[in-house]
């Protein structure tokens, strides 16, 4: 994880449970998950059974069906509490963590504080980034001979960095979950990207990487990597990492 990152919230993050809330939400919608039932969702979300049950009046509720969208009366904001990010949020609320981080671009998610409010996404999907191209039924060959579906690709800048204090911080050599630093772990941002993806970068030349290409994940955050930029880990030195300077790179964001 980048140098800028909170590791500490983002360590007690991987302990935190995501079946209660602690803090009032209001979500405008909420998909339906295995074992659900009106009663426990109003529950969840501290909101009352009747309530919950005037926002769908067409909604059987002893025939939930898993994923189906249940709305939810109130504002759609949810008010941080101690210790929270906005990952282990948007595992609470079950939404995504690209669409969470975009629905407040002007809140720092290095720097959440009890008692700030955020504003949770709509039903509708984030518009996406409008300097990609969209291939929803394309290939790309990668350098190992192997043919990858992508569903988009983008032109990026690309830097690296690697696990030294000096580049990645005194949190330890681990990625945004906690994950270790390892050759294919790539920084992203997340309303471009949406961590998790799995990735197949081209264009850059580094005699640390894959020659050719390489295939990665997003799986780490930093404050400088905003827009289509992203921060490739290298298993190297600093000074050697130097070397890779900034180059213009392709992303494909595979299936």
């Amino acid at each position: 994880m980048k140098l800028t990152i909170n590791k500490t919230l983002a360590a007690l993050a991987l302990g935190f449970a995501v079946t209660s809330l602690s803090s009032p939400v209001l979500a405008a919608s909420y998909q339906v998950q295995p074992g659900d039932s009106l009663w426990k969702i109003a529950r969840a979300h501290q909101i009352s059974l009747a309530s919950l049950q005037a926002a769908n009046p067409n909604l059987d509720p002893y025939n939930l069906q898993i994923g189906q969208a249940v709305q939810l009366p109130g504002a759609g904001k949810y008010k941080v509490t101690d210790g929270e990010t906005f990952w282990t949020i948007s595992r609470k609320l079950n939404i995504p963590l690209a669409d969470l981080l975009a629905a407040n671009p002007h809140i720092d998610p290095q720097n959440l504080y009890p008692g700030i409010v955020l504003k949770l996404p709509v039903a509708n999907p984030a518009p996406v980034a409008a300097d990609y191209t969209a291939a929803p039924q394309s290939t790309v060959t990668t350098a190992s001979g192997q043919s990858v579906s992508y569903s988009r690709v983008i032109s990026a800048k690309a830097t690296a960095y690697t696990a030294s204090p000096q580049s990645n911080g005194s949190w330890g050599a681990v990625d945004y979950y906690g994950n270790p630093l390892k050759l294919g772990t790539i920084a992203v941002d997340p309303s471009v990207i949406p961590l998790g993806s799995k990735l197949y970068v081209t264009g850059y030349t580094f005699s640390g990487l894959p020659a050719g290409g390489m295939t990665g994940q997003a799986t780490d955050i930093g404050g400088a990597i905003k827009g289509n930029r992203i921060d490739i880990f290298v298993p190297t030195t600093d000074a050697k990492a130097s070397l890779f300077g900034i180059q213009n790179v392709k992303i494909y964001i595979l299936k």
